[in-house]
């Protein structure tokens, strides 16, 4: 079973129409919420572009330099549902997923995309040189993935750690950081690999609580915030 699987499947059984993850950015003032079902769909997207478009297959790394946002929820989600290594050193990745403002043309990943981090999830009209538009490439894919090959527990999930490993990290840090079932965490915090995105996400998902995060957050609103969010716990300041 793949770490989305675990991780994902018991919510959407639970409550598929609930708010799991809700993303400001003060830089920009947007807000985006997007239910279980939602985040399902652009995993699922995905992961058969993954798959049935570059070709990834279970064990097969794929190259994630993403900031805190919900489309990177949705490109990792979509790699681990399809069986792939995320990795954070495009070296030899089948698939390399990046920020448009840090392509760098030292990548020998076989496939490169731009992932646009629109507010709205508009792609981008000029993707950068050498990089396909995310946005554009998965957008045609089904909303459903049906694994060909499930990946068992001892497949590379996160750098070194495996399905079974990380879902039990996953589990420990919420247990360890007080987020319990139902929770609204909000957070700052930044999604590095691995301890952030750990915390930042993953403990979330595991505890089958919901995320409100904020990038670029604006002191001043927090507080406002977490009222009208009904924030339970707040990680990261």
């Amino acid at each position: 079973m793949s770490l989305t699987d675990r991780l994902l499947g018991p919510i959407l059984r639970d409550d598929a129409a609930r708010p799991l993850i809700t993303f400001y950015d003060d830089r920009d003032g947007s807000r985006v919420e997007l239910s279980a079902a939602t985040l399902a769909n652009w995993a699922a997207k995905t992961a058969n572009w993954l798959r049935d478009d570059c070709d990834v297959e279970v064990g097969d790394p794929v190259h994630v330099a993403l900031p805190a946002h919900w489309q990177t929820a949705g490109v990792l989600l979509g790699a681990w549902w399809c069986g792939a290594h995320v990795v954070d050193n495009p070296a030899g990745a089948a698939v390399s997923l990046v920020a448009p403002d840090a392509v760098s043309g030292a990548t020998t990943a076989a496939v490169r995309a731009a992932v646009a981090l629109d507010p709205l999830g508009r792609g981008l009209p000029e993707p950068p040189d050498g990089h396909l538009d995310y946005i554009g490439e998965t957008r045609v894919h089904g909303d459903h993935f049906h694994p060909i090959a499930p990946a068992p527990g001892d497949t590379p999930a996160l750098l070194e750690a495996s399905v079974d490993e990380l879902a039990a990290t996953a589990a420990a840090r919420a247990a360890a950081l007080g987020i319990t079932p139902g929770a609204r965490v909000l957070s700052s915090l930044e999604w590095t690999l691995p301890q952030g995105l750990t915390d930042g996400l993953l403990a979330v998902l595991a505890a089958r609580a919901s995320l409100v995060h904020c990038a670029n957050p604006d002191p001043a609103a927090l507080a406002k915030r977490r009222t009208t969010e009904h924030v339970t716990l707040t990680l990261g300041g």
